[in-house]
């Protein structure tokens, strides 16, 4: 039995997949990259907000449709649309063979005649680079932010305790990772539900100790209430610890984040982004910005504007409210328009690349090491990411005469030139 799995949504989920193929894998059957090679076809669906929702739909209809063609004998579907919509699901497509929730990949196994493996080991996605991997520390959320489905659909906040993500990570590394990304819904209540309080630095420690001293630590989605002074230092104090923050503020108007159900300390929040400027000029700090939230008005939208110039973010993922299903958001009242919501991502992403631009300006003729991603032997041009860019989501940096280097490779460069995503570079001492 040959069995192709397509990942849909975030980088956690591509955790999920990857431990699906192992467990697949380490059952005897051959993963395929392929869906025309495969006698199986599995899609891990996202359900987070609608596109994604409609995203995972169309790629559900189009498996349909291979099998009814005969190119394919069994689908199955998985993950959080099924936990989100998976009775209505199962009464609408009736051709689906394989029905599971997220994490429950030994019913995966089962359901397509399979002993599912005791102990698997995390496969591979075809699209996965070796040397950059994800590292979930857990699963759900206890923070309940009045928009987001995630709890609802994950659930409550569950961590996977130190040891076991001492030797995951000490896999990834065995394996050839030489840059770990921290994810989970938030990084900050890390171990909550299993020492009883938050045990972030603790595990960075042990992974500190642990891995290689070449691999590279991100932390990735970090909630703005629980860090702090003394945070920053710890991770700006730790060299392996890249100083790379992503910490999704969504707002800072205080009656907009209490509609949110954040906590609404906006002192707070401009004082841990002025900390870790003033701690490193050169720290690199990612946040995302949600424009159009029920009842917001325009001074509350300026004080975000201010925000960004205050902070001098070098990363700022932003979008447009959208009322999902079931949250409590969603029957808020005194909705802002779709232009009015339109026309503020715009202001703000204008912004948003003038500050981006000069951030990035303050790197010309700097050293940085960079992790190789991708080589473009025609254009004689690497590219590649330093502590400064998270796979994926942030800029890259271009090497010329990078056909010399190696994907996967770490390499010194001086940077020669600056745009609002990308970096240009020479490799150092040429």
């Amino acid at each position: 039995m040959k069995i192709s799995i397509i990942s849909l949504g975030c980088s956690k989920n591509s955790v999920d997949s990857e431990n699906l193929i192992g467990l697949l894998e380490a059952s005897g059957v051959e993963v395929v990259s392929d869906v025309g090679e495969a006698d199986v076809a599995l899609v891990n669906t996202c359900g987070f907000i609608q596109p994604a929702v409609e995203e995972s739909v169309n790629t559900i209809l189009d498996l349909e449709l291979l099998k009814e063609q005969g190119r394919l004998k069994k689908i199955g579907v998985v993950g959080c649309l099924v936990n989100r919509y998976g009775d209505e699901l199962k009464q609408e497509l009736p051709s689906v063979d394989v029905w599971a929730k997220a994490e429950e990949w030994a019913l995966v196994a089962r359901s397509l005649g399979l002993v599912p493996a005791a102990e698997p080991v995390r496969g591979m996605l075809s699209e996965t680079r070796p040397w950059s991997r994800y590292l979930k520390v857990g699963e759900g959320c206890d923070t309940f932010c009045s928009y987001c489905t995630i709890p609802s659909i994950r659930g409550r906040a569950r961590s996977i305790d130190i040891p076991r993500l001492s030797s995951m990570a000490s896999d990834l590394a065995e394996k050839g990772a030489k840059e770990i990304c921290l994810v989970g819904q938030d990084l900050t209540i890390y171990g909550r539900d299993l020492y009883g309080e938050p045990r972030l630095r603790e595990l960075l420690s042990e992974l500190d100790r642990e891995l290689p001293r070449d691999v590279w630590i991100r932390l990735l989605y970090l909630h703005p209430s629980r860090i702090d002074e003394r945070f920053i230092d710890f991770v700006a104090g730790h060299e392996r610890i890249l100083s790379y923050l992503d910490i999704p503020v969504q707002h800072v108007d205080p009656e907009v984040l209490k509609r949110m159900n954040r906590p609404s300390d906006e002192e707070h929040i401009r004082r841990i982004f002025s900390y870790a400027r003033k701690a490193d000029p050169f720290f690199a700090l990612r946040t995302t910005i949600m424009v159009g939230f029920p009842g917001e008005t325009e001074s509350q939208f300026s004080k975000v504007l201010d925000f960004l110039e205050q902070a001098m973010i070098d990363r700022v993922g932003a979008f447009i409210f959208s009322p999902e299903e079931g949250t409590p958001a969603a029957a808020m009242e005194d909705r802002v328009s779709s232009e009015i919501g339109e026309e503020r991502y715009r202001r703000l992403m204008e912004l948003q690349s003038e500050i981006s631009l000069e951030r990035q300006k303050l790197f010309l003729e700097k050293k940085l090491r960079v992790l190789i991603d991708e080589i473009d032997y025609e254009d004689d041009t690497a590219w590649g990411r330093s502590y400064r860019e998270a796979p994926e989501v942030d800029g890259l940096i271009g090497i010329s005469g990078g056909s010399v280097l190696e994907e996967g490779q770490c390499v010194e460069v001086r940077i020669t030139d600056a745009a609002e995503h990308d970096l240009f570079a020479k490799i150092a001492g040429e």
